[in-house]
């Protein structure tokens, strides 16, 4: 998308959709003392500039990639740099149809303090650099600048208590649209995916957006669980 759409789009976004709380569902979030330079990132398929129509705003729930990954060293779950509910995954440019667009280049690589100033959204120094390389060079050229328009949308989401749905009984995806919706009231039913693991625990939820970032229906690929589908939230804060 072209950088002047992209600050059209998210001047529509400007303060009412916007929360002092900036920092989401992550608590006592602390910062490394240094870091690393980034290294390059081996893209995993073929490059892929195509026209965005749309985006998906990718959030882990990171209780439960803790527990499946049992990676206690990772920053986001080793308690010395806090404690972390969703976090920001990354944000996706989509296509109107077929493939996304990704791997549009992997340089520039972003700068160490670049990528400090977003790690209380994204926990993962790693993670940060793969997600520019992947998605947002599709997007504009600045590693900062797509770091910068996904702390805007990031901002812009109040999340639902994830740990007191956890111990809601008979706990459908239903409920947690409903709560989402409760602190959300402009966002249609249809803009949030639920993505389950197999055994129906909770891992990510996928807001789509529009090209104008307005929130808009998942396609069936994003939507992923129906309201009925019984599900369970591993409980972690």
């Amino acid at each position: 998308m072209a950088r002047a759409g992209i600050c059209i789009g998210l001047a529509l976004l400007a303060t009412p959709l916007v929360p002092q709380q900036a920092l989401a569902q992550a608590y006592q979030c602390r910062m490394p003392r240094q870091l690393a330079p980034p290294r390059p990132v081996t893209p995993d398929g073929p490059a892929r500039p195509r026209p965005i129509a749309g985006y998906t705003l990718a959030a882990s729930w990171s209780p439960d990639w803790c527990k499946t990954h049992g990676n206690p060293k990772a920053m986001q779950c080793d308690t010395r740099f806090g404690r972390f509910g969703f976090i920001l995954h990354g944000l996706w440019p989509e296509a109107a149809r077929g493939p996304s667009p990704q791997w549009c280049a992997v340089t520039p690589l972003p700068r160490p303090q670049t990528l400090r100033k977003h790690l209380c959204m994204t926990p993962s120094p790693s993670l940060l650099v793969h997600e520019w390389a992947k998605h947002g060079s599709c997007m504009t050229k600045d590693p900062a600048r797509y770091y910068r328009v996904s702390a805007i949308l990031w901002r812009s989401v109040h999340w639902p208590d994830a740990d007191r749905l956890s111990r809601k009984e008979d706990l459908r995806a239903r409920d947690f649209r409903d709560a989402f919706l409760a602190r959300n009231r402009d966002w249609p039913r249809k803009a949030i995916g639920i993505h389950l693991s197999r055994r129906g625990w909770l891992h990510e939820v996928r807001l789509c957006y529009g090209a104008d970032f307005r929130p808009r229906a998942c396609d069936t690929r994003r939507l992923g669980a129906r309201d009925e589908t019984p599900m369970k939230i591993w409980r972690g804060l």
